[in-house]
């Protein structure tokens, strides 16, 4: 599974406005729906779902970044939207610091290993300080899409 074939096509933002998480995942969940990766008729579904998950537990992991990820039933293909904060974001993060790079992951509910593997990718490239840095410094959608592919031919040492 390649991370640039996760990000659905349109769904990167790269000057996220808000400043909490909620206001991020609805973003995110926007982004999905204007790319064709979310149903809109499902959307404020989508965004409790994930907002539910996070009052579980906060998936921003530290590091400046979050993985806000759901499974849901209207999900039919894979997509996650990555959203970009210069501010940085309040995401109650393990770390206590704040967010910068958020990638928000919607899933197929019947899929699970699926879901499994592609928050493996996601988690194996965040784990890269390069990659990291290189996130936090792109400013458009073809530099996070070229960071991307550079990742997936493993072009980024840790």
């Amino acid at each position: 599974m390649k991370l640039s074939e996760l990000i659905a096509n349109g769904a990167i933002v790269t000057q996220l406005k808000s400043q909490d998480r909620t206001g991020a995942v609805h973003e995110l969940i926007d982004a999905l729906v204007a790319s064709g990766a979310a149903a809109a008729e499902h959307r404020d579904e989508l965004i409790t779902r994930v907002l539910d998950r996070e009052r579980l537990g906060s998936t921003g992991f530290g590091r400046g970044v979050a993985v806000p990820h759901v499974k849901h039933k209207s999900v039919k293909k894979m997509g996650a939207a990555i959203g970009l904060s210069t501010a940085g974001i309040e995401f109650n993060s393990l770390d206590k610091q704040p967010v910068y790079s958020v990638f928000l992951l919607l899933s197929p509910e019947d899929r699970p290993d699926e879901h499994l593997l592609a928050m493996e990718v996601i988690f194996k490239n965040l784990s890269k300080d390069t990659f990291r840095r290189f996130l936090r410094q792109a400013t458009t959608d073809a530099e996070v899409r070229s960071l991307l592919e550079d990742a997936d031919t493993q072009q980024i040492a840790g």
